[in-house]
C-alpha cells in the first residue's frame, strides 16, 4: 500500500477561522501598491473578461478588478470569507460560488482569464487535488484563454528538523508566531499562526501543499496548457533561480 499523507483538510477550515482579521492583517496600506500592480497585470490579459478567482477570500484581488470594468466570478469555499466580501463596496457585483475550487465549475464562462493568488492554490491538499484543478481550469477556459497563478517558490532549507518557529510581529501588546512541521515526502507544511495577547491565545490553521514551479508546469501540460509566461513579480521582474516568488501564465492553445 501506497502511503498517501494527510490529505483530510476541510478547504474551508482556513477562511472559517481568520475571515474575522483576515482584512486587519492583509489588507494594509502598504499592501495597495502590490495589488494595483497585480489588478494592472490581469486586467491588461483580459479586458473587460469575464474572469474567475480560485479563492476569492474577501475580494482584495477581485473588487478592484471589477472596478475596473471585469467581469469577475469567484469560488471560495468559506461562507464567512465571502460573507466579508459581500459587505464591500462593489461586493454584490461579483458573482461567488461556494465550494472547493478543485471541483466546483463556476457560471459564466468559458473564461478568458482564471486567476489564482496569495499562495491560495497551494491550499489544495494534495498533488492529485492539484492535478484535478488545473483540468478544470482548462475545461473553463476560452481557447486562447490564460491561467495565472501567484505562489511562492518552495525553500526547505527553512525548516530546522522538520519544524521551524518564527516571530512575525508584534502589534502593542500582542505577539504574532508562526509555527510550521514540514513533511518533505508530500510536500506538506501544517503551520498555525498564533496571536498571544491580553484578550488570550487565538490560533489560525495554515496547511499547504506546496509544488516547485516545474511540478506546476507537468500539471499544466497534463490538462492540455502551455506555459507562455514567468515571473518573478507582478512587476515583470526576471524569473531566476534566487527567485522566492513566480507569477506564471499557462494558455489554452486556441
Amino acid at each position: 500500500m501506497v502511503p498517501r499523507g494527510d490529505t483530510d483538510l476541510d478547504p474551508a477550515a482556513y477562511g472559517e477561522h481568520i475571515a474575522d482579521v483576515y482584512d486587519e492583517w492583509y489588507s494594509t496600506a502598504d499592501r495597495e501598491p502590490e495589488v494595483a500592480v497585480a489588478v494592472d497585470f490581469l486586467r491588461t490579459r483580459v479586458g473587460a473578461g469575464p474572469a474567475l478567482e480560485l479563492g476569492v477570500g474577501t475580494g482584495r484581488l477581485a473588487l478592484p478588478l471589477a472596478a475596473r470594468g471585469t467581469t469577475v466570478v469567484g469560488i471560495d469555499a468559506s461562507p464567512r470569507m465571502v460573507a466579508r466580501l459581500r459587505d464591500k463596496p462593489g461586493g454584490s457585483e461579483v458573482d461567488v460560488v461556494l465550494g472547493d475550487f478543485a471541483e466546483v465549475t463556476a457560471p459564466g464562462g468559458p473564461f478568458g482569464l482564471v486567476y489564482v493568488v496569495f499562495n491560495t492554490f497551494f491550499a489544495l491538499a494534495d498533488q492529485d487535488a492539484q492535478v484535478r484543478c488545473f483540468a478544470n481550469v482548462a475545461a473553463g477556459l476560452q481557447p486562447g484563454g490564460l491561467f495565472v497563478m501567484e505562489a511562492f517558490v518552495p525553500d526547505v532549507t527553512r525548516y530546522d528538523r522538520g519544524q521551524r518557529v518564527q516571530a512575525d510581529r508584534l502589534d502593542g501588546e500582542t505577539t504574532h508566531l508562526n509555527v510550521s512541521l514540514h513533511d518533505p515526502v508530500f510536500q506538506r507544511v501544517r503551520s498555525r499562526h498564533l496571536t498571544l495577547g491580553p484578550g488570550g491565545v487565538g490560533t489560525y490553521p495554515v496547511d499547504v501543499r506546496y509544488a516547485w514551479p516545474s511540478e506546476l508546469d507537468l500539471m499544466g501540460r497534463l490538462a492540455g496548457l502551455e506555459l507562455t509566461e514567468r515571473w518573478a513579480g507582478w512587476n515583470g521582474e526576471p524569473f531566476t533561480a534566487t527567485s522566492t516568488s513566480h507569477v506564471s501564465v499557462w494558455r489554452r492553445p486556441q
